[in-house]
């Protein structure tokens, strides 16, 4: 009998002890494999949150043991990854074109216009308005004329823009209501003429002419833009990303909608040049909340490979005497870096050619002057000279790429550049080599929204349909581990976001994904149809996908 009071009292001596140091959480996850992306890439079973932070990580033993919630989640085998993060896309205006004609995939001007008419009937508007057009997927790969616009809608403005936004088309009306005739010229634009007449094509700066006579869009306007573009983003997994160019209002409104509790998606907003955004932020210094920060300013150097207007050394391979352009002066690039320089801002600036490359890589050294933790970014460092790839290590430069670039303008890009400076394009590896760690985006609406993209392209080089079988330059591909930091911790670096978020360690936000399929073992023509099971910001369920 005193054996077994004692062992008893012992029992119930346990269960105090244990009781005593099991501490509350609001979320316990368990029974998974969870890539934590820390240093050393680690993996564990469970994780506990509370507060929307990250309060341990381990196996399930060890996480049920010390911590009690209220709901537990079984993760029933599957895998969980810091929510992805694109480091460069246009959420604002992504959200806007869906408003618009979907032109993207079109494989003829003909198609473009049976799909106008179809948009038109189920949303009349004044202005006629589309994206996503890309020549190079026409068997006829010259730019169009508006002859067949003004014939399909006459009296209309119609202004489509190409894919990747350097490019458009408008129709004759659409010019009329801008004023621009054949004798109209603009710095870092052009306008493309045939035989003396205009052809209604627009590059680069030249858009801006007829932009700017569009019907303004209303607040609520942007504010179903933010919140529809916020719901795709999150069914593909993004938690965060990286705005890349944006003005004062804009950010105010995407402020006050985050501190609403209505966008719960956290962004890092690149401010566009000017003095009303500089007298909002800049000059104010670092603007930073849980969901926002606003501490860089977005440039352009020159337009894009695909329309021709990207800054080159020597003429376009297939199209002699086009070196391209510059959208801006020197005079301009160089004041905005000062002025960042000077209020402790991050520089982030478009560059395409081989020579607007060499210029912006240049300037940032004249500032950076040697090793540093600026963090100043070449957006796209798309084609880069063979001699230029040292400056990016030289000065901590930081290399963010988009890598559905390469596998959407391979079927081309070395018509246009040539074998020689192709070699230095899309060049991945070797970018990542100078620091030893670079970011990745889509460049949504350029490319397509879905992250899961971008990582198959990072690592396979190959389009949905596994061509080329090789892969495309695979001496530039990163490994699958690399391709997922570059899109979780190495993006938050590039935000100076890394002690917040991007790995899953305890003292971080919980932002995080779950798949059915291992990102790290998946066969790689499946990546592409992955669907994501759930998202979560903060500790909170803002996707699940229908099915479950």
């Amino acid at each position: 009998m005193n054996r077994t009071m004692c062992l008893i009292g012992l029992i119930f001596f346990l269960v105090l002890h244990s009781c005593a140091n099991t501490k509350q959480v609001d979320l316990i996850f368990h029974n998974g494999t969870i890539y934590t992306v820390d240093e050393s890439f680690s993996t564990a079973e469970a994780m506990a949150l509370k507060d929307g932070m990250i309060l341990a990580v381990g196996n399930d033993d060890a996480i049920i043991d010390r911590y009690k919630a209220e709901q537990i989640v079984d993760l029933d085998g599957g895998f969980v990854y810091p929510g992805l993060i694109d480091a460069h896309c246009h959420f604002v205006g992504y959200g806007m074109s869906l408003q618009n004609a979907d032109l993207t995939g079109t494989v003829s001007f003909e198609e473009i216009i049976e799909v106008l008419k179809e948009h038109q009937a189920k949303h009349p508007s004044e202005w006629i308005l589309g994206r996503g057009w890309d020549q190079n997927d026409w068997e006829n790969k010259q730019f169009p004329t508006k002859d067949k616009l003004d014939l399909a809608f006459p009296g209309k403005p119609v202004l489509l823009t190409r894919i990747d936004g350097h490019g458009a088309i408008a129709s004759s009306e659409a010019l009329r209501r801008a004023n621009v005739t054949e004798e109209t010229s603009i710095d870092g634009g052009a306008l493309i003429k045939k035989d003396g007449k205009l052809t209604g094509v627009l590059i680069d700066n030249a858009i801006g002419l007829v932009r700017k006579v569009l019907p303004k869009a209303g607040r609520q306007d942007y504010v179903n833009a933010l919140i529809q573009g916020q719901k795709n983003c999150f069914a593909v997994g993004i938690t965060s990303l990286h705005e890349a160019g944006t003005g004062y209002a804009t950010i105010g409104l995407i402020d006050s909608l985050q501190m609403a509790g209505e966008l719960k998606m956290r962004i890092y907003a690149m401010l566009s040049p000017g003095k009303k955004n500089y007298e909002h932020y800049l000059f104010k210094g670092i603007h930073k909340t849980d969901r926002l920060n606003v501490r860089s300013i977005k440039l352009f150097a020159d337009g894009a490979l695909g329309s021709r207007g990207a800054l080159l050394f020597e003429s376009y391979s297939d199209d002699p005497g086009n070196v391209g352009l510059a959208v801006n002066t020197d005079e301009f690039i160089r004041e905005q870096c000062r002025l960042a320089h000077e209020h402790g801002y991050q520089v982030n600036t478009h560059c395409i050619g081989d020579s607007a490359n060499r210029w912006i890589l240049d300037i940032y050294s004249d500032f950076l002057t040697g090793k540093n933790d600026s963090r100043w970014r070449i957006e796209h460092s798309q084609v880069i000279h063979l001699d230029d790839f040292s400056k990016f290590g030289e000065y901590s430069i930081i290399p963010s790429v988009q890598s559905t670039h390469a596998t959407s303008d391979m079927y081309w890009a070395e018509d246009r550049v040539g074998p020689v400076r192709i070699k230095g394009a899309y060049a991945y590896r070797q970018l990542l080599h100078e620091n030893g760690w670079l970011p990745n985006g889509s460049d949504f609406p350029v490319e397509h929204i879905n992250p899961l993209y971008g990582y198959y392209a990072l690592f396979a080089r190959k389009d949905h349909e596994g061509w080329p079988e090789g892969g495309y330059q695979m001496e530039q591909a990163l490994t699958r581990e690399e391709a997922i930091r570059a899109m979780t911790i190495w993006a938050a670096r590039s935000a100076f976001e890394e002690d917040e978020k991007g790995s899953l360690e305890p003292g971080k936000l919980a932002d995080f994904i779950i798949t059915g399929e291992d990102l790290l073992t998946i066969p790689e023509q499946d990546i592409p149809g992955l669907m994501i099971r759930q998202t979560y910001i903060g500790g909170e369920m803002v996707y699940t996908r229908k099915d479950l």
